[in-house]
């Protein structure tokens, strides 16, 4: 009975690692593109999105040379 326990004990712990690994990843990741300072070695296009949640119109950037693009809020 105890192996029981711990078996699906060991999968719920793994399970909770897993969740809050990939939430921090995911936070970390849509926080770095975009923002109010432009990184360097990223140039303006002509694209402007409008965030459907918040209503904010946001400018697009890309960089060249890795091929990342920047969210640059516009006020």
């Amino acid at each position: 009975m105890k192996w029981i326990i711990g078996f699906y004990g060991i999968q719920l712990l793994i399970l909770i690692l897993l969740i809050i690994g990939s939430w921090l990843i995911w936070d970390r990741r849509f926080k770095t593109k975009h923002g109010t300072q432009v990184p360097k070695g990223f140039i303006r296009t002509n694209e402007i999105s409008i965030d459907p949640i918040t209503n904010k119109r946001l400018v697009v950037y890309f960089n060249p040379e890795s091929g990342e693009r920047f969210y640059k809020e516009e006020k």
